[in-house]
């Protein structure tokens, strides 16, 4: 029905109770299980200091699913670059490249991946946000880095992410095929589209403009099911909007007996409104009105609910009804 690749944004939430161990043993089964449903790509988000997403580098969860699976594409959705050496991002992406030829891909985020001023100094030994100019130059730097000094055989594939036209203008500049960060600023989403299009200018990385739009996705049998499931994300998500970072990931109970507010309700339901959740036929139409908005070349769904189970239960839906399922 889409006509596109299908791929996944792994965020590796942390259940209230579980271990570290338990959500990084579930992240290799999870990896396994898509690739079983033949979803294209799997990518891993950097997040610290955060009792709901587990602080697992991606560069780690990268290397540990690429040995426990064969065919599916990996890497970083994404790796932050202000918080990292650009030598040492080209190093360890273009490592995994070589061991792992056609299947590695190198995702490239601004954000700092946490709410917490020290944390956010500690990554950057001190130092304060990057600057538009820091950035700019962190990015190129990986990318010279990547052909110039490492160089160790294939390459991985570099992506840009974006949430703002000025991101997407620096992908079209770079020449980068673009992630598009729908599940975190939907408002933005045409005009990055548009924008990047528009200023795209081909390289050695992409002759052509490509869009990867990343949406949130929770798929259930019904509609009373998959609101059930998103419940401990409304929890984390309103929390957020109080400037709250601290909360942890929720199991569906506590979620549906949380006292949101009012206003609470009203702006995740216009959240959720942008994202795809609901019964299959609910999903999979928004999914592909969303498609036919943006003129996306591949969809990335990030699905954040509590049970490994009905996580991969959720891209199996997604998968039949789409008409994509795997043979």
């Amino acid at each position: 029905m889409f006509g596109i690749p299908l791929s996944v944004l792994e965020v590796a939430m942390v259940q209230t109770g579980a271990r570290a161990v338990d959500t990084l043993r579930d992240t290799a089964a999870f990896a396994q299980g898509v690739e079983r449903l033949g979803y294209h790509r799997i990518w891993y988000a950097e997040h610290h200091h955060s009792p709901a997403i587990g602080a697992f580098p991606p560069v780690v969860l990268t290397a540990h699913a690429a040995a426990s699976t064969s065919v599916i594409r990996l890497g970083s959705g994404g790796v932050l670059a202000p918080n990292h050496a650009p030598l040492t991002l080209a190093e360890q992406f273009g490592t995994l490249a070589a061991l792992h030829p056609d299947r590695i891909d190198l995702g490239i985020g601004r954000g700092p991946g946490t709410f917490d001023e020290p944390t956010a100094r500690a990554l950057r030994r001190g130092a304060g946000p990057a600057t538009d100019a820091e950035y700019e130059g962190d990015v190129a730097a990986t990318l010279s880095f990547l052909v110039d000094e490492v160089a160790l055989g294939p390459l991985p594939e570099p992506w840009l992410l974006a949430s703002s036209p000025a991101g997407a203008a620096l992908a079209a500049g770079l020449g980068l095929p673009v992630a598009v960060a729908h599940h975190i600023r939907p408002d933005n989403t045409q005009a990055v589209v548009e924008r990047y299009r528009a200023e795209f200018a081909g390289s050695r990385w992409c002759e052509r403009p490509r869009v990867l739009l990343c949406v949130e996705a929770v798929c259930a049998e019904t509609a009373e099911e998959a609101a059930w499931r998103v419940g401990p994300m409304d929890v984390v998500r309103a929390g957020l909007l109080k400037g709250l970072s601290e909360l942890p990931f929720p199991t569906p109970a506590q979620a549906a007996a949380h006292p949101f507010t009012e206003e609470e309700r009203r702006v995740l339901a216009g959240f959720r409104a942008q994202q795809a959740v609901g019964a299959p036929e609910t999903v999979v139409g928004r999914l592909t009105e969303l498609v036919g908005e943006t003129g996306a070349d591949e969809l990335m769904l990030t699905t954040p609910v509590y049970d490994l189970g009905d996580r991969i239960r959720s891209y199996e839906l997604i998968k039949k009804y789409s008409g994509t399922a795997a043979s």
